[in-house]
Order: C-alpha cells, then structure tokens, then sequence
C-alpha cells in the first residue's frame, strides 16, 4: 500500500493505474477509523481494481465554534486499517496543499444543503462539497463509497456529481452499528460510559420509528413526535431534531409515501450525534 499526501503524485499515480486499465474506487474519510470505514474499503475491495482511500480532517466542514482543533487524528492506526481493508494507495494531504492561502472558490449545492444539518451547522456542507469536488479530482473514481449514517451528506455528493456532471458512481453503504445499536462514528470516542449509554437511545428510538411505521397507520407526523417523546424523556439527551424526510428531497413528509427516512441529530453531553432509519409505510392506510 502506497502513502502519499501529494495531490500532483497521488494523481499520477491513479492516472498510472487507469493506464492499466484498472477502475478506480475511492473512499474520502477524516480518518478516526472505525469498522464503519473499514467497510466502505472492503466494499470498494470488491468492485475496483485500484482503491485509493483519503484521510484529510478537512477545516473548511467545521463551524467556529466546532471541534476542529480536537478531532480525533491517528493516522499511523488508520493506515493499517486501511492496509488490513485492501486499500492500494492512501491519500494524506496537509491544508496548505489542498487550500491555496488566496483560494476563492467553493462548491455549493442550494436547497438539500439548507435544512437539518445545514440549518445547524452553516457553511458546513459548503465544506463537504468543495473538499469531496477536489479529491474527485485528483482521485478520478470511477465509483466512490460513502456510509448512510450521514444521509443528508450522500445526497448532496449525490447532487452534486449529478449537477457538475462528475464521472462518477456515488455507492451508499449501510450503517455499521455497536453491539446496542449506536451507530458508528469517530465521535463516539467523545461520549463518557454514562453518556454511551444515553447514546443508545437515539437508535433505540429510530427502531420504533421503523416499527410503527411498519405495524400502523400512524401518520409520519405522529411517528416523529413519538421519537421526540421517546428522546426528551432521557435526561442528558438535547434534541434538536427528529423528522421523516423523503428520502430523496428531505422535505417533511405528511402523508406515508416512500421513499422515506427518519432523521435524528441530538447533543448526548457536548458530543453531537447524527443517526438515521429508511423506512417503509404499512399499506394498511
């Protein structure tokens, strides 16, 4: 496995591959690895001939008042993640090579990006996008993975590839859940066992979601306000939302029609956790 934090020699050497005539997968990360991670590799394993993971905790996704100066960095254990999961080349850039101190452009996708995540979070996904353009462009991916657990984030890449007309195949990968449910993420480190615990809620209360939405006529409405019940009674839990979107728009659903997804972002203590469901309706409505 190849290491290389150059973005001129990382497309060299991916452009190498292509000459061979290899397909290119690619599986952008802020590194803080986990079996979340390590399997949108094993995914990518799978389907490509040549895999290039990227591991860049990028600024320009985190608010002022975020925990940039704090993610968790561990590089040297994620490398081996990524040599245990297949990958063929790491790309490792520093900020000064991936953002020109003069830089000027980003990359904005309009109306997906302004509710949940980018009410809470501005400027955010105006991050995600710029920084998930540059690396398609120095990785040219034929396919490139990215996991449900940030649902909002697949379908704005989604959005994006379509509207710039990217080359690429964006593929979205289940969630990868703790032994309780919690869904994987770098942040969960964070949590104190107290607040793990808490934590466990937040799916706890997407599984009733999917059960009433299965087992009763309950209106989409009705079935939120039963996750936000679930979810304010647990001390220690700050709700800030908890919806069911459409799947493919995120506009609030009033009637039981697919595709559909329940959405919960909460602070469990200071640590600020995403976590989402598909589900699907009973016809007995």
């Amino acid at each position: 496995m190849i290491v290389e934090p150059s973005p001129t020699e990382t497309h060299r050497l991916v452009r190498a591959a292509r000459c061979a005539g290899k397909s290119v997968g690619c599986v952008p990360t802020m590194g803080a690895l986990h079996a979340g991670h390590v399997s949108l590799i094993e995914r990518a394993r799978k389907e490509c001939d040549f895999v290039v993971g990227t591991i860049f905790v990028n600024p320009t996704q985190f608010g002022p008042n975020e925990d940039f100066s704090k993610y968790p960095r561990t590089l040297e254990s994620d490398l081996e993640m990524c040599r245990e999961a297949g990958a063929d080349l790491v790309f490792t850039p520093q900020t000064s090579s991936m953002y020109a101190p003069l830089a000027q452009t980003i990359v904005r996708v309009d109306r997906l990006a302004s509710v949940l995540e980018g009410a809470h979070r501005p400027g955010h996904f105006d991050g995600v996008s710029t920084v998930v353009t540059k690396l398609f462009n120095i990785t040219e991916p034929d396919r490139a993975y990215f996991g449900q657990k940030d649902f909002q984030q697949q379908l704005i890449i989604r959005q994006m590839v379509e509207d710039l007309n990217h080359p690429v195949e964006i593929i979205t990968c289940p969630i990868i859940r703790e032994s309780d449910g919690l869904a994987m993420s770098s942040r969960n480190r964070y949590l104190s066992p107290d607040e793990r615990q808490r934590a466990g809620r937040l799916s706890q209360a997407l599984r009733k979601a999917k059960q009433l939405a299965q087992e009763t006529s309950l209106a989409p409405a009705e079935i939120s306000a039963a996750m936000i019940d679930m979810l304010r009674s647990v001390e220690g839990i700050d709700l800030q939302y908890a919806v069911i979107t459409n799947g493919r728009t995120l506009e609030l659903l009033t009637e039981p029609t697919e595709p559909a997804v329940a959405l919960i972002a909460a602070k469990v203590g200071t640590t600020r956790l995403i976590d989402n469901e598909i589900l699907h309706f009973s016809l007995r409505q």
